[in-house]
């Protein structure tokens, strides 16, 4: 086995912290209190942050590392499906879309949350409506991405959990 250091530690921070983050405003707090406004904005900061980092980080951080790719989606799934294990040090091509969708959602619903904070929006259905969808579409694909991380490890007999938490993926060297 070879150890590799992959996640650096913002990378792990931004990552726990709006995975806390979302968990604590859409199952822990009430979405009326301050508490919530609060969290959310910290969860944009750390998606701000994180955003910068993709652009100025260590390597495995940086957007070139892991671009939104169809292609290699479709050969990774062709992988999954035949058997084929191919292991990646950084992101997978379907964990790069994932953190994409995760992003964007999630700058949504700050958006929708900033306007219902607003005199212009405030009460209006649509932007409500609008923070509901992504709020709910972040959890499903949260929930998508938590099962793919656990059958992905096992598959490919690397731990990934604990590799955003100490930052090193242990993979046998030849399959690097």
């Amino acid at each position: 086995m070879k150890n590799c250091k992959v996640w650096d530690s913002v990378v792990r921070l931004t990552h726990w912290g709006v995975a806390l983050g979302i968990v604590l405003n859409g199952v822990v707090i009430n979405d009326e209190s301050k508490l919530h406004t609060r969290i959310g904005y910290t969860v944009i900061a750390l998606v701000v942050l994180r955003l910068i980092w993709g652009l100025i980080g260590s390597h495995h951080a940086r957007f070139a590392d892991f671009p939104p790719d169809p292609a290699a989606s479709m050969d990774q799934l062709s992988d999954m499906v035949s058997g084929r294990k191919h292991i990646h040090l950084g992101h997978t091509p379907l964990g790069a879309l994932m953190i994409y969708n995760l992003w964007a959602s999630i700058l949504m619903i700050g958006l929708s949350g900033y306007m219902m904070t607003t005199i212009r929006f405030w009460g209006v259905e649509w932007v409500e409506g609008m923070h509901e969808i992504f709020a709910n579409w972040v959890y499903f694909s949260a929930l998508l991405h938590v099962v793919a991380v656990i059958l992905e490890s096992r598959r490919i007999g690397v731990n990934l959990p604990l590799a955003m938490v100490t930052g090193v993926k242990s993979v046998q060297s030849k399959k690097v």
